[in-house]
């Protein structure tokens, strides 16, 4: 299982120094935000982790927190009135308790708009993740059940 790692350059003098992961790229956003969206994407990132534990953070399109686990579950992109948690196949997913609330008009994607001072369902953003894996997990399995399937 891929976890998100540091990786190790060596600087001119031979030592090895840690490149920034993502992780590490997350926690300098969520500290340089500095203000209630700092504090959402921290408790957002927090909740992910907590229904996930096995999720991988990525860094993506310069600069755009990404977690994944059998594929991308959601994205946190960070606005000047919003933090926006984008769910990459969030049409597919039931949200049973109304979560999404931007990107509703898309085929694919699904969005949670965050604003100062909103309240987060923390047990319905769990079970929205834990979907999320489901329906990534269910699809890899059926992606290597067609190979397997077709000697």
């Amino acid at each position: 299982m891929k976890k998100a790692t540091a990786t190790m350059k060596k600087n001119d003098a031979g030592e090895e120094n840690e490149e920034a992961s993502p992780s590490r790229l997350i926690d300098a956003r969520i500290e340089q935000l500095s203000d209630w969206r700092g504090e959402m994407l921290a408790r957002v990132r927090r909740l992910i982790k907590q229904a996930e534990p096995d999720v991988v953070e990525e860094w993506k399109w310069r600069g755009v927190p990404v977690w994944e686990r059998g594929g991308i579950i959601c994205t946190g992109e960070t606005y000047k009135s919003a933090v926006k948690l984008t769910f990459a196949k969030g049409a597919s997913l039931e949200d049973p308790t109304g979560l999404f609330n931007s990107s509703l008009e898309g085929n694919t994607r699904r969005a949670i708009d965050f604003h100062e001072g909103d309240k987060i369902d923390e047990e319905a953003l769990k079970a929205l993740v834990r979907a999320a894996v489901a329906l990534n997990m269910s699809a890899r399995s059926a992606g290597s059940r067609k190979k397997s399937g077709s000697t």
